[in-house]
């Protein structure tokens, strides 16, 4: 591929990746959306990080693992209720990152 092909390549995936985004942005900014609306937009951030975290959750390894080396999953279910109670993003993943080093250490997986 010649370097003209390539940069027009990067170029058009820039331009289609940009502008689903850039569009809503700006048709938006400038009004205030109704509650509901708003409401139902919150939730989006956690939708598309549980969709993207609960494969790598139940099926570490492209199969439905619910066994006690998975620790991902155990921890992550401890997790849960700390993570609704404090509603804290940063500490949760610090706390996950804490306890899945401790499981590795004590039952060396």
């Amino acid at each position: 591929m010649d370097q003209r092909t390539l940069l027009l390549t990067i170029l058009g995936m820039a331009l289609v990746t940009y502008i689903p985004r850039a569009l809503p942005a700006l048709t938006l900014s400038s009004r205030s959306l109704p509650g509901p609306v708003r409401r139902f937009l919150s939730f989006v951030p956690v939708a598309v990080l549980s969709a993207l975290l609960l494969p790598s959750l139940l099926a570490p390894n492209a199969q439905l693992d619910f066994s006690g080396s998975n620790i991902f999953l155990w921890v992550s279910l401890i997790l849960l209720p700390i993570c609704i109670k404090t509603r804290s993003f940063f500490g949760t993943v610090a706390m996950g990152m804490g306890l899945v080093a401790l499981a590795r250490w004590l039952f060396g997986v």
